[in-house]
């Protein structure tokens, strides 16, 4: 059997704030970090809610100070998901206690961090430059500020991290299979450490915009903190988030060797393709349930040994339901004993970020044997009725393996298992 690898650090960036204990309190008392967007002008805009990362003036507890993670100078040079990886990589390495100054163990860091767009809002922000100024007053930075690996390489240059680096941009899977590439080069030896997660800063008109037109985001403008309702019947579709979810990652005998404490076994992983469309996955589930066998297979673990799920669930009726049909197709009748719920409810869907942050709540699911609310679930899609999905409030579960879902655009899909260190 391969050995463990483990979870030393984990950094969170979200909408509830900034900080694992925090952001985690806040996830499990059922507060809501989505409210209407006061970043841009949405007055005569369809969509006008999100969920956004809290700055430091909002909320003096656990608001993003973005001058505590890197000078104003500096942060001309970067797009916003940069800084958000810049600044969950510094709770995570600060957490494991690894700053690696020989040589040896720089080559034996990896940096593996997933995105689903990168730096859109550059991107729509260079174009009006363009437009109305002329390309001679563009930036020499812009490319490299959007470009979707600029987040692993910043966080490479700033810590010296010179071993394998990568950014999966494989949509709303990115961050899990940032983890689970992590995994892979972790247990290949092509690393000891690996810094791995998800990070997305895309609530922009344009992408709020695009994904409008594709009838994918809810229009619930009047009541922002009930807009996302993963499962429940009255749910007409997602709401954008942003943020950074990352995780130091490594051997139990390498963590244990150097004084650091294990938080969390990473005990499988699996990832599939629904080779079906482009937006959607088949109504059965197919290729999510693929994912998911491949993640229990790798674990050595049975459908029986989950004891509870943190869904992709957007809050989609289509998406929903093919999720759901995929667990059925896995957990059979035992899937109506075993807790299922989706923290989106409470952050929005934060896209390639989304995998990152809910591998730390899983993770924190784990540790705590205590399980996240679905928000806003006041009636169940008739589809879902035999199931727990933990509506409106937090509940104790012991809790020694959890798995973790992400589905993305192209008909990807990748699962994570989270298990007790013990």
């Amino acid at each position: 059997m391969s050995e463990k690898i483990v979870i030393t650090g984990m950094g969170i960036v979200s909408p509830l704030g900034c900080g694992i204990d925090q952001v985690w309190q806040r996830l499990t008392a059922g507060e809501s970090g989505i409210n209407l967007i006061d970043r841009f002008d949405v007055d005569e805009f369809p969509i006008q809610i999100a969920g956004l990362v809290p700055g430091h003036e909002q909320d003096q507890t656990a608001g993003l100070n973005p001058e505590a993670i890197v000078d104003r100078k500096e942060r001309k040079k970067i797009d916003l998901f940069t800084l958000y990886a810049l600044a969950a990589a510094e709770q995570a390495l600060n957490q494991a206690n690894w700053f690696p100054s020989e040589r040896a163990e720089q080559m034996a860091t990896a940096t593996i961090i997933g995105t689903g767009i990168g730096g859109f809002p550059t991107i729509t922000a260079a174009q009006k430059t363009l437009e109305t100024r002329g390309v001679k007053r563009l930036s020499p930075f812009t490319a490299p500020a959007f470009l979707a690996n600029l987040a692993a390489g910043n966080l490479s240059i700033r810590y010296g991290f010179r071993g394998p680096i990568g950014c999966p941009v494989t949509a709303c899977a990115a961050g899990l299979q940032a983890i689970g590439d992590g995994m892979r080069i972790i247990r290949n030896g092509e690393a000891e450490v690996a810094l791995v997660g998800g990070t997305e800063a895309c609530v922009d008109p344009l992408s709020l915009g695009s994904f409008h037109a594709l009838h994918a985001l809810s229009s619930r403008n009047h009541e922002p903190t009930r807009a996302s309702r993963p499962f429940d019947q009255d749910r007409d579709g997602f709401v954008m988030g942003e943020g950074a979810g990352l995780l130091v990652i490594e051997t139990e005998a390498h963590a244990l060797a150097r004084g650091a404490t294990p938080l969390a076994v990473l005990s499988g992983y699996g990832t599939s393709a629904d080779a079906h469309h482009i937006t959607s996955g088949p109504e059965d589930g197919a290729g999510g349930a693929a994912a998911i066998e491949l993640a229990l297979s790798q674990a050595g673990l049975s459908p029986k040994d989950i004891a509870y799920i943190n869904a992709h669930a957007t809050s989609t009726p289509v998406g929903d339901r093919a999720e759901i049909a995929a667990l059925r197709k896995v957990f059979g009748e035992q899937l109506p004993n075993i807790p299922i719920s989706s923290t989106k409810s409470a952050t929005g869907h934060l896209l390639g970020a989304a995998g990152g942050i809910e591998s730390v709540f899983s993770a924190l699911a784990v540790r705590d044997d205590k399980l996240p609310p679905t928000l806003n679930l006041d009636q169940a899609d008739d589809n879902f009725t035999d199931l727990n999905l933990v509506p409106n409030s937090a509940i104790q579960h012991k809790t020694p393996h959890a798995l973790c879902n992400g589905l993305g655009f192209g008909g990807v899909n990748a699962t994570l298992i989270v298990s007790k260190t013990s």
